[in-house]
């Protein structure tokens, strides 16, 4: 059980680490910007930025039930990955590290929404938000593909975890939205101030996952790959 609320831990922070890197936060404040337009209606704020990290949250738990119940229920590929995920682990946490702290880079997208997705967004009312969440959570970045495919799945797979751990990391990906969503209905003043706070903490947060990221890749290489430990 100790184990199981560690993993979780870990993917709530694998996710709130991939909503406020640079790519995915552009696509938050996108959803920021939408949960905010009724500022006269608290409420409306703040359901509009559950409804959105419902729909980050229910996305990845879908993909994520579906990837982890496609690598375990093959039996051959279920063995493979109880061999080989240690070996394959470390080198794995060394990549994911190194894009972390921009040793490796990739093309960014730009994190907007079409003319007529947003349309399509707005006809729905305060239900679009959740639409902006399921359509966001498939706009995956090379940081938030990195945490996902990488990370996450490899601790999901670990832990046999196809639903609990995609959830509570899709929740992760979502709480900056609904910090935000609250702030703008109760003290739409402070936002600016709490923006700059974030991607302050955003930049800090990334490097120190990053390094450590590399340093336990380091770790499980040289214990299960080459055996010095």
């Amino acid at each position: 059980m100790g184990h199981f609320a560690a993993a979780a831990a870990s993917a709530l922070w694998l996710g709130i680490l991939t909503s406020i890197s640079p790519c995915p936060l552009a696509m938050n404040i996108t959803a920021i910007s939408y949960t905010g337009r009724r500022v006269g209606d608290p409420r409306r704020v703040l359901a509009s930025g559950v409804l959105y990290t419902v729909g980050r949250a229910l996305t990845y738990t879908v993909l994520g039930a579906l990837l982890v119940a496609s690598l375990l229920s093959a039996p051959r590929l279920s063995h493979y990955l109880q061999k080989y995920m240690n070996l394959a682990l470390g080198p794995l946490l060394i990549i994911i590290g190194m894009v972390l702290l921009e040793l490796i880079s990739f093309a960014r997208r730009g994190g907007g929404v079409g003319e007529g997705t947003r349309r399509r967004v707005d006809r729905l009312g305060i239900w679009g938000a959740m639409l902006l969440g399921i359509l966001f959570a498939l706009s995956f970045c090379p940081v938030s593909a990195a945490l996902f495919f990488g990370s996450l799945l490899t601790l999901a797979v670990a832990h046999e975890s196809g639903v609990v751990l995609p959830a509570v990391y899709g929740i992760g990906t979502g709480l900056p939205v609904l910090v935000f969503a609250f702030i703008i209905a109760f003290g739409a003043n402070r936002i600016g101030k709490a923006y700059d706070n974030l991607a302050s903490f955003e930049l800090w947060a990334r490097r120190i996952t990053g390094t450590v990221f590399i340093a336990a890749g380091i770790y499980y290489s040289l214990t299960n790959i080459f055996g010095f430990l």
